[in-house]
């Protein structure tokens, strides 16, 4: 992999990206569906277009056994070190904490890719408090719990990332643009009012976890609100998911009014995505999460405070492209929308056959945008809308 370029006179020093020299390509070992180059792909495209300089490259580091357990148990953070240690999970680990399943597969280093990955959260948390933009691609893993493996999720950065930002004092609003829902996010903050979870994802009703997420859910038990969802129909569109967002978002910063935003980029609610159920756009994509980094709350010096993860994706070159436009937006460049030809290179160079059955669009290796497509708005979507805007916290 390509070192960050030392002179770039477009790098932002109040964007940090924190990523690996190495390859994450091998993490899940084979026929998984994150079996696939994601951080390493999107860091080499990010080269491609000459957007990564020295000053805003950070190596992620693994986070320390005390760090991961701010959230997660000493025995399950012990599980983990110890099936690494093995190299294998013993039955007891697989059943008490669901290591070693074809959900969340064993692979060589799997305590030490998910604690790095975690680690640089927390260093994105660090960054934001002094002063900087932050973006751990390799992040986002919403689902863990504290003592379990869940939905390809070993360790939850979401909510360490949160919880080293809780230490400073900040009230933090967790933004969720995956896919699937949030949940292990949510339920951790359920009981705190200076986090809220705000979540857009494919209704439980149909996808993973196949429960909760539903629009008047509360968050805790006590019925005072710390979670807003917004459970998205099949097939929902760019039109109908900025009719939906657009409803939500500036009630939520009016109403909650907070110091920092968390916000998970999941790449898995694209249309070609093979595990999302969704038709948005890559521009879709990028469209929100400007408007999320444009309403930030700001530092004195006006730098958003804003911590990004990755999250999702299980289509490698749709992920890299949309990342990568992510990070022009986090680092302040105005990339091309056409592909290099270094960047067209190595994504044709990926092997993947997850759509093996189905020739590429050309579009992917030209372009960091998708083909525009207009649709009307569905009844059921506008319904929604208007059920978001009587919602009892945002009303």
């Amino acid at each position: 992999m390509q070192s960050p370029r030392r002179d770039d006179p477009t790098s932002n020093p109040k964007a940090t990206f924190i990523g690996s020299r190495g390859d994450d390509g091998r993490a899940y070992g084979e026929n998984h569906p994150l079996a696939i180059p994601r951080v390493s792909l999107t860091q080499s495209l990010i080269h491609a277009y000459g957007a990564l300089s020295e000053a805003e490259f950070v190596p992620a580091r693994k986070a320390a056994d005390y760090e991961l357990e701010w959230f997660h148990s000493p025995d399950y953070v012990a599980a983990m070190k110890r099936s690494e240690a093995l190299g294998r999970v013993k039955s007891i680990h697989r059943v008490r904490y669901r290591l070693g399943t074809l959900e969340n597969p064993y692979f060589e280093r799997f305590f030490t890719i998910a604690a790095t990955a975690t680690g640089a959260s927390i260093q994105a948390a660090e960054a934001v408090l002094a002063g900087r933009i932050a973006f751990n691609p390799a992040g986002g893993m919403h689902h863990a719990r504290p003592d379990h493996a869940r939905g390809f999720c070993y360790f939850n950065d979401p909510v360490l990332a949160i919880l080293r930002l809780r230490r400073e004092g900040l009230r933090v609003l967790y933004v969720d643009l995956d896919a699937h829902h949030g949940d292990g996010v949510e339920e951790a903050f359920a009981d705190d009012p200076e986090v809220l979870t705000l979540s857009l994802h494919m209704d439980t009703a149909y996808a993973y976890p196949h429960r909760g997420g539903r629009l008047e859910d509360a968050g805790t038990p006590a019925g005072a609100h710390t979670t807003v969802n917004v459970p998205l129909p099949l097939e929902t569109h760019d039109a109908e998911y900025r009719l939906l967002f657009d409803a939500v978002w500036d009630p939520v910063l009016e109403r909650f009014a907070p110091d920092a935003i968390v916000l998970q980029a999941g790449t898995d609610i694209l249309a070609a995505d093979p595990l999302g159920k969704l038709k948005v756009s890559t521009q879709c994509f990028l469209e929100v999460c400007a408007q999320v980094l444009r309403t930030a709350p700001r530092h004195a010096d006006g730098t958003p405070r804003l911590l990004v993860t990755g999250g999702g994706g299980y289509h490698p070159l749709l992920l890299a492209r949309a990342w990568t436009g992510l990070w022009g937006l986090l680092s302040g460049r105005a990339l091309p929308e056409a592909i290099p030809p270094e960047g067209a290179e190595l994504l044709r160079a990926v092997g993947w056959d997850q759509d093996e059955d189905a020739p590429h669009d050309p579009r992917l290796f030209e372009s960091r945008l998708d083909s525009p497509e207009v649709r009307p708005v569905r009844p059921e979507v506008a319904d929604l809308a208007r059920r978001i805007r009587r919602h009892p916290f945002l009303a």
